[in-house]
């Protein structure tokens, strides 16, 4: 019986890995901190009735958190699936 070692993947995954988590963290970072930091200047702005920053605090962050692990986990999928076709090919 043949075992592969899935842990050795070809050079170009992990800074392929790397460079997603770190979008996807910058992104974290941003919408975490902008609402934070400029929540007076979003109080002004009205979406649904309600101000920006507690709408934003209320639902709006969750949905980008979500939306990032959501992105993360199809992108990887996607990587590993293209890393595992190439490792067959070879």
């Amino acid at each position: 019986m043949m075992t592969t070692d899935h842990s050795a993947k070809p050079a170009g995954y992990w800074p392929r890995a790397r460079a997603l988590t770190a979008c996807l963290s910058a992104l974290w970072l941003v919408a975490t901190f902008c609402v934070i930091f400029f929540a007076r200047e979003l109080h002004d702005i009205s979406l649904f009735g309600w101000p920006l920053s507690f709408y934003m605090a209320a639902q709006g962050i969750l949905l980008i958190y979500v939306f990032i692990v959501g992105m993360y986990a199809w992108r990887m999928h996607r990587l590993d699936q293209d890393y595992t076709r190439k490792d067959h090919e070879q």
